[in-house]
């Protein structure tokens, strides 16, 4: 059986569900000055032809959703910028490096996949973790770009 067309499963641009984790997961990460940090690096993610949704800062890792542009820079390029300007901030703190573990786990979703679903997972991880009683409480969560679904599962 032939696999379906690529474009019937995904996007035109991608979502991407990716993860950075902290080497030996130290707790470094749940603060101000981190969270400050990559509100201002995903804010500027445009100009390389990548968008942020929505995004959880946890002590030792951050999950967020991106979506690239067929011309935007490699995802291994922008993560790799990405954990360069954060541990700008946490050499800054005092923070001893190495700062991440290699690499990242990314996922791309599917047309049938729901990003609501999967930021509704990726939003109660402080409450799994015991650090809130409601996802809501955490401070260190957000939105840069909203990626908006359309009834077809298409990005509007």
């Amino acid at each position: 059986m032939q696999p379906g067309r690529l474009e019937d499963v995904y996007y035109d641009c991608p979502i991407y569900y990716l993860t950075l984790v902290i080497s030996g997961r130290k707790h470094l990460l749940a603060n101000g000055e981190v969270h400050a940090a990559l509100v201002a690096f995903t804010e500027q993610a445009p100009i390389y032809g990548v968008a942020v949704g929505r995004y959880v800062i946890m002590p030792d890792h951050i999950h967020l959703f991106a979506a690239f542009t067929p011309e935007s820079i490699a995802l291994s390029k922008w993560i790799k910028s990405l954990k360069n300007s954060l541990s700008k901030t946490l050499r800054s703190r005092g923070a001893r490096t190495p700062h991440w573990q290699k690499g990242f786990f990314d996922r791309v979703l599917r047309k049938e996949e729901s990003y609501a679903a999967n930021w509704d997972y990726v939003r109660n991880n402080p409450v799994r973790a015991g650090l809130v009683d409601q996802p809501e409480h955490w401070p260190f969560q957000g939105q840069i770009h909203d990626f908006t679904l359309d009834q077809n599962n298409g990005r509007s």
